[in-house]
Formats: structure tokens, sequence, C-alpha cells
């Protein structure tokens, strides 16, 4: 058994853990407040967006009247042969499950479409995402063939992609989640969107933490081209957490004073949905052509921006989540310790009384 000293020295240990740990649920609190009020201020554009496109569709046809073909890339559906896969995970630990219920999430979506026969290219975004997947599948190789030049002169080369392997990473995204900046998310969307406009890909799922609020989120592998119906979330699977994590997250958010509840709409976003909704005939200036070209570009964008930011949101509330719950280990920890070590004191105490009182009594 350790005596009084080592068992001291245990409980300081444990004391400068707790507190570390109550600093971390301290800030990850404030950052999740921070992350969530983002996401609100993002929906107002969001839902015009929708709204735009939805008026849009509504009041043209989106077939060619001459040629008959869809007037947009992004619509056409095509035979699954080709599919990307946009893994959205975490930059740092101490999360709890947060980023292997991701990977956990993504692997078995990407077990199901290489039993199809399927070719998977990878996508991961975080350095936890990133790590996992270089260590697992090869990194695509692109070969560049004959250089070019466009109007402005730059150069720019053709490239052959030779695949080695069923699954690979096409491409690495570890800044984006240090400082989501739409402009960052604007240039992933249009490589995406290239890629998928050059029949390279045949379909694109993004899987990511969908967070509502610290009640409300599970993990989803959501279909983002081609697009089926604007403002939907077309959701192959998803994954709730479990009561005891429902519950958890419910412990720490009250003892931080965060509400438990979906936040209520702006006056902004109300006006917002109501954007474009009105019975008339619009009259555009452009050519429906033209409108959807510089529009659905946009309207991917906004959907990969909202998904950061919600998995962004989810990664604060689990690390918040998993620190209260350290926190509180600790000082059960402590006061299991301090009981071990009262005890044995109150032994080592006991036991010099019997060696005093025997020893009188030989005398």
């Amino acid at each position: 058994m350790a005596n009084v000293l080592d068992l001291r020295r245990r409980i300081r240990s444990v004391k400068n853990t707790r507190q570390i740990t109550k600093a971390m649920k301290m800030v990850s609190a404030a950052k999740l407040r921070r992350a969530q009020e983002r996401a609100m201020q993002a929906r107002p554009y969001a839902q015009m967006l929708i709204n735009v496109l939805e008026s849009l569709v509504r009041r043209t046809d989106i077939y060619n009247e001459q040629t008959g073909e869809i007037l947009h890339p992004l619509l056409i559906e095509r035979e699954e042969k080709n599919v990307l896969v946009v893994v959205i995970a975490g930059d740092k630990g101490f999360a709890g499950g947060f980023n292997s219920n991701v990977g956990k999430a993504a692997q078995k979506f990407i077990d199901t479409r290489v039993a199809r026969g399927q070719n998977i290219d990878l996508e991961p975004i975080g350095k936890k995402a990133i790590g996992f997947y270089k260590r697992k599948f090869p990194a695509a190789n692109y070969e560049k063939t004959e250089e070019h030049y466009d109007n402005d002169l730059a150069i720019h080369y053709d490239t052959i992609r030779h695949r080695a392997a069923q699954i690979e990473v096409a491409a690495e995204h570890p800044d984006l989640l240090v400082k989501t900046e739409f402009e960052a998310v604007s240039k992933l969307a249009h490589s995406i969107i290239e890629r998928y406009e050059r029949s390279e890909i045949d379909s694109v799922y993004l899987v990511y933490n969908e967070f509502k609020s610290v009640l409300q989120q599970r993990i989803v592998v959501e279909k983002l081209l081609p697009i089926v119906e604007l403002g939907a979330h077309n959701v192959e699977s998803s994954l709730d957490p479990t009561q005891e994590e429902r519950d958890a997250a419910v412990r720490a958010a009250q003892s931080e004073g965060i509400s438990v509840h979906v936040p209520e709409a702006s006056e902004m976003e109300e006006e917002a949905k109501k954007f474009g909704t009105a019975d008339v005939d619009y009259i555009f200036d452009q050519s429906p052509e033209r409108l959807f070209r510089h529009l659905m570009p946009r309207y991917v964008t906004t959907v990969i921006f909202h998904a950061l930011l919600e998995s962004t949101a989810a990664e604060h509330a689990a690390r918040m989540t998993a620190t209260d719950a350290a926190t509180k280990n600790a000082g059960d920890l402590i006061d299991s310790l301090s009981l071990t070590m009262n005890r044995v004191r109150q032994a080592a105490i006991t036991k010099e009384i019997i060696e005093i009182v025997s020893g009188a009594a030989a005398l």
C-alpha cells in the first residue's frame, strides 16, 4: 500500500489536472457560443439564395427549349462509378468520441460503396481525418501533360489521373477549420464542381456532424451532388448520439449556462424565409442558363460552408462535454485518494499508539 507522502503527491497531481480540464471546458464553452452565433448569422444568406433558386426553377424550365438539355450540369444524374467523399472531422483531440464517430460513419458508408465496385476518392478536412486516411489509403497520382495559356496568359496544365487503388486520397485540406473563410471554401467547392462537370466523379457526399444545438446533433452522410432538391438535406445515413451522451452534454451545457435548445430564428432570418416567395411574375435580366451557372456554385459553396460551421460547433460541444466529464472524474478520484490517505494515516497513528502502549506494558 502507498504511503501518505505518495498519496499526497498523487492528489496534488490530480488537482492540477482538474484545473487544466476545467479551464479547457470554459474555453470550449466560449468557443461553442461563438460558433453557434456564426452559424446563425450565416443562415439568412443561405435561405435567400435557396429562395432565389427555387423561384427561378418555378418560373423557368430547367431544360433548354432548343436543345432539351438540363440548364446546369450539377443537376445531371449519372450512374455512380466514381464517388467523392468529403470527411469533416476535427483538428484537435480531447473531444471524446467526436473524431472516431465521424470516422466510423464514413468507413461504414465507404464499405458499402466498395462492395458495389465503386471507386472512392477521399478529401479529408481537419488534421485528425487527414492523419487517419493518410496512413490507411494511398494518395491519388496525377501526371501533368501539355501546358496551355488562358485569356489572362496564365499557364495551366492538363493532368491525367493514374488510379492505383479503389480507395485513394484525392486532396487534403488541413487549414479550412483553423479559420473557416467563405473564399477558401469557395475554392474547394469550385474544384469539386469542375471535377463533377468533367465527369471525373459521378457523385459527392459530405460526412459531418449536423449540429442544431447541444441536445440536437447527429453525424450524417449527406449527398451534395448531383443536386436533387434545392434546400433539402439528402441524407443517406445518420448516427444519433446515445441517451447517455445526450445526458452528459446537457449537464456540461447547463453548468456553463448554455441553452440546450435550438436558438430561435432572428428577425433577419424570418425575413429571409419570405424573400422571393411572393406569387408574382419576376422579370429576369439574364437568361436562366446564366443565372444557374452563377448561382449553383454559390449554393454548393454555401452547403459546404454550413457543414464546416456546424461541425466546428459540434467539436467544441464534444470537447466541452469530454472535459466536463474529466473534471468530474478528477474530483471523484481526489475524494477517493483523500479517503485512502486518511485511512493510511489513521492506521499509522493506531500502529504507533499500539507500539507505545505495548512498550509501556512491557516495563
